[in-house]
């Protein structure tokens, strides 16, 4: 029977402590009414004190003008505007920055990722420091001996791929980043790129160094490096249905991986990072969860 069932988040009370959600857009006419609507009923329905801090990255279309329209029923918006398109990382730090409330956490406004469990990833903050989501399903593998065979097996599969993201290529590059950054900075967690709740005041205490797509890993990283505990859970992919994707393109790739290879030598072979107290990552263990992430799960990184 598993523990984490929708009937179960349903019947908790509203969150009692106070939550900001961080988001960005550039060019999103087509979807952001239907994003802050949506995101508001969530937060309406889950939390009892909250805002919506989101930042337009300089956008050319009506997406401004939307939110402001939305701004007059819904105050809890709170409106950032960026002069012209800087990028992700930029607008998340300023978003960060301007954030007020105990508890941090982000989406897409394309709603790619799956937060109907949100009560429940709240209420693990009360034993965790972080609360980390895991896009992908667990890979199989029953041999030790055979496990990093497999999972690189599984990991590169079409099942797999096609879960992760838009398109093919968009899945393939997020894979590679993956093992770039968990091979070079040796946190073993099962995702770097999903969303990912936080206390305010831990990750407003990191000093950002990224300008790229390497901020979501960034936090992490340096949370870990704190000593900070992380519990993994599932928070899969959700395909766009409008508009158009603008997370990768050759520029933004290669500002990513200059970031991640740049940082990796400066914090871990240079050995310039802090260093905190005990660590601890509780991994997603599907069976625990009413999702179709219900089979043995095993760690194809796990040491």
């Amino acid at each position: 029977m598993p523990k984490y069932t929708l009937e179960y988040c349903n019947s908790l009370p509203l969150f009692d402590r106070g939550v900001s959600c961080l988001c960005w857009a550039y060019n999103e006419e087509l979807l952001i009414e239907e994003f802050l609507l949506r995101l508001n009923r969530l937060l309406r329905k889950t939390v009892g004190d909250y805002e919506i801090v989101i930042v337009d990255d300089g956008s050319e279309d009506n997406t401004n003008g939307i939110i402001h329209g939305l701004r007059k029923g819904i105050p809890q918006i709170k409106l950032i505007r960026n002069e012209r398109n800087m990028n992700v990382s930029y607008s998340f730090q300023r978003a960060l920055k301007s954030a007020t409330k105990e508890f941090i956490f982000w989406q897409t406004i394309d709603w790619s990722y799956d937060i109907t469990y949100l009560r429940i990833f709240l209420e693990l903050l009360r034993s965790f420091d972080i609360v980390a989501g895991v896009r992908r399903k667990p890979v199989e593998a029953a041999d030790r001996m055979w496990k990093p065979i497999l999972g690189f097996t599984q990991i590169f599969g079409i099942k797999h791929l096609t879960k992760r993201s838009d398109t093919f290529l968009k899945a393939f590059i997020s894979v590679i980043n993956y093992l770039l950054i968990r091979s070079l900075f040796q946190i073993p967690l099962s995702d770097f790129q999903n969303v990912t709740f936080y206390p305010r005041e831990l990750l407003q205490s990191i000093q950002y160094e990224t300008n790229s797509s390497f901020s979501n890993p960034e936090g992490l990283i340096k949370a870990y490096w704190k000593g900070a505990s992380i519990v993994e859970v599932p928070i899969s992919f959700i395909p766009r249905s409008k508009g158009d994707a603008k997370g990768v393109s050759l520029r933004t790739i290669r500002a990513s991986i200059n970031d991640i290879l740049t940082f990796w030598f400066r914090w871990v072979v240079l050995g310039n990072r802090q260093h905190g107290g005990n660590k601890s990552i509780k991994r997603l263990n599907p069976n625990e969860w009413e999702t179709d992430f219900g089979r043995t799960y095993v760690n194809q990184f796990k040491k």
